[in-house]
């Protein structure tokens, strides 16, 4: 809602005659003018902050301005801005990869060493506080017509079972025809399966070896350019270099190698990002390359990959991995197809809640049905009634507090592709029924694309920004903000942003009950889609109205660690001030997705005048990690956080 400044405020603001004389001397860039300052002064004044909230953008130094793609909360309370090549190809191409920390309380930023480009990798928060980034960029994509060398899949073979072979990058590769392609990544081909059986009887008893090659795909480029490197029929490619037996034994297999459009390639790299060293540190990588991933913690504290585009730029075919902490390895998941940042919540008993919500790439007819998956047996039961099914690319969802109520909400979303069009839509379904099924919410004021929707502490969803279009074309982006009231299913109006929002744009809930939020890569900077968009790199901070009221509850500073099934004792805190505890766990948010934010509701008993709150014993509703725990009183007002750490 746009504010509208009384009788009184507009006398304040323009003083005398002389200024409407003035106004009138300089026509339309003096009213403008005299609106902008209107607005200015009623959006700073405490009437309207202490019922709308209030925007600040926050002073970067220019050292430390980056694409942010992705944002995650650190138990310290500082915030993981990791751009890796940040969208941008030459930085791609000259090994640029950049992440910063910011520490929104000293308002400080460091630089940190990214090894490898993280750029629309996925991520998790792991039970010991540190952050899984698993996948990235190999390639990027190549339209058709600028793409200069003919390339594609390589499939390597090897038929010696006695030994693997590693291939690194650059092997050459001749077909029959001469045509030469070079690899672009190393490639590790397994030993071939030999396996012997028995014939016959007695003196007639025989031995049959059968060996089965084994394959290994690469990603090959002709050595030359233009169409002379295209290849339209399949063919067998010795391996230069090879002598003996090798030559027989290994080999590679293509069918078209042609100058068609190649799509961005995922990394199998994975790290965790300690956050009291400050740096990424390795771990085994995936078994599968992955662009797009999400990353979803399961009940144990293990954590599931799923989807993205692999080493050859195509779409994973449902090959899911799971990451153990304890161990860091990965170990095979249940295979189930998903189009890329699919957005999976757990709930009940351990399940995934696939909301419908994606990111961008897959077949509009294949793995875009919402539903509850058992990853233990691989089930997956469809959770009917969604509005407009064909428009939840884009959208955004969440797990609605308190977190035991087992209701998630999705908001807006568009046609998939580079779709035009964008919803209103929002739906929720209730996964505490014996059959969920979508039911209509509110619609939101304007079709949306790209909505962050954060979860605060008094129990309600705050959402902000997007476009109307694909990643802000012809000028749509949405200078709003709104709160979602579970309670009443209804929105209420708060302060607009000052920065537009779109593609590549995240959004969290800071420990002093803040809202941060970073990045968007619009296409085109004006209206007419002339001119080239910039990447946003300022970050814009939120103010709720529960912030500007004289008290709030208070709270030791100091970490806590609490046992699921176990009461804890809040030191500091008064037991008379508090009405409501919730634990809520930190953000690792990219491309309007974050499943891993989610508030949980805790019981509160005050006994000799000391608060104590009782974790719940379900890990699906608390799996184990650090959280920020935030009292609330009668009327919303939010402490400032304590981390809790539950085991």
């Amino acid at each position: 809602m746009k504010y509208l400044p009384n009788a009184k405020t507009r006398k304040v603001l323009l003083g005398s005659g002389c200024v409407l004389a003035l106004l009138a001397a300089n026509g339309p860039a003096a009213t403008g003018f005299a609106e902008r300052a209107w607005h200015d002064y009623a959006v700073n004044q405490p009437s309207y902050k202490a019922r709308y909230g209030h925007w600040d953008v926050v002073d970067v130094p220019a050292g430390f301005r980056i694409n942010a793609i992705h944002a995650a909360l650190l138990r310290t309370g500082k915030v993981l801005l990791i751009a890796g090549s940040g969208n941008d190809e030459k930085n791609f191409r000259a090994g640029t990869f950049r992440s910063v920390l910011w520490d929104p309380v000293r308002n400080t930023f460091t630089t940190v060493p990214t090894p490898k480009d993280m750029f629309c990798a996925g991520h998790a928060q792991l039970p010991d506080g540190r952050l899984l980034v698993a996948g990235g960029t190999a390639r990027y994509e190549k339209l058709t017509g600028d793409v200069e060398r003919a390339g594609g899949a390589m499939l390597v073979k090897n038929e010696n079972p006695d030994a693997p072979r590693t291939f690194p990058a650059g092997t050459v590769f001749v077909g029959s025809s001469g045509k030469r392609y070079r690899s672009q990544l190393p490639v590790l081909v397994p030993r071939a399966t030999k396996d012997v059986t028995e014939e016959g009887k007695g003196d007639d008893e025989k031995k049959k070896v059968r060996v089965t090659a084994s394959q290994a795909r690469v990603y090959v480029e002709a050595e030359t350019t233009g169409e002379s490197g295209i290849t339209h029929t399949a063919d067998q490619y010795r391996i230069q270099g090879l002598t003996g037996k090798d030559t027989h034994d290994l080999y590679g297999l293509a069918a078209k190698l042609g100058l068609d459009k190649k799509d961005f390639q995922g990394l199998k790299d994975a790290y965790e990002f300690d956050p009291i060293a400050e740096r990424y540190v390795p771990v085994d990588p995936m078994s599968e390359a992955r662009w797009y991933p999400t990353l979803v913690t399961l009940e144990d504290g293990r954590v599931l990959t799923v989807s993205g585009l692999d080493d050859m730029g195509e779409i994973i075919p449902g090959k899911n991995e799971i990451y153990d902490p304890r161990t860091r390895t990965w170990s095979p998941g249940p295979n189930r197809y998903f189009p890329t940042y699919p957005a999976l919540f757990l709930t009940g008993g351990g399940r995934l809640f696939y909301s419908g919500s994606n990111a961008g790439y897959g077949p509009a007819d294949k793995g875009r049905t919402p539903g509850l998956w058992n990853v233990e047996t691989n089930s997956f039961v469809p959770v009917p009634g969604l509005p407009q099914q064909d428009m939840t690319e884009t959208s955004a969802s969440v797990l609605l507090p308190p977190a035991q109520d087992r209701k998630v909400m999705i908001l807006g979303g568009g046609g998939v592709g580079e779709s035009h069009a964008s919803t209103r839509r929002t739906a929720i379904a209730d996964l505490g029924v014996p059959s969920p099924r979508y039911t209509p919410g509110p619609d939101l004021p304007q079709g949306t694309r790209y909505l962050n929707a954060v979860l605060t502490p008094d129990d309600k969803v705050f959402t902000t920004g997007g476009s109307g279009d694909y990643r802000g074309k012809r000028g749509s982006d949405i200078l709003r903000a709104q709160f979602y009231d579970p309670a009443r299913r209804a929105f209420r109006t708060a302060a607009a942003p000052t920065v537009g929002r779109n593609y590549h744009s995240e959004a969290l809930l800071l420990p002093d009950g803040r809202i941060a939020v970073f990045g968007s890569n619009p296409l085109f900077a004006d209206k007419d889609d002339t001119r080239m968009g910039v990447f946003e790199q300022r970050i814009e901070v939120y103010t709720p109205p529960y912030l500007y009221r004289d008290r709030r509850p208070t709270l030791r500073t100091g970490p806590l660690e609490a046992r699921r099934g176990a009461a804890l004792t809040v030191p500091g805190a008064d037991p008379r001030q508090v009405a409501t505890a919730r634990l809520m766990r930190p953000s690792a948010v990219t491309h309007a997705t974050d499943v891993e934010q989610r508030s949980v509701a805790l019981p509160i008993a005050a006994r000799s005048g000391t608060l104590s709150v009782t974790v719940p014993q379900d890990p699906s509703l608390v799996p184990g990690g650090w959280y920020m725990l935030f009292l609330t009183d009668r009327a919303g007002t939010p402490s400032r956080a304590v981390w809790v750490h539950v085991r």
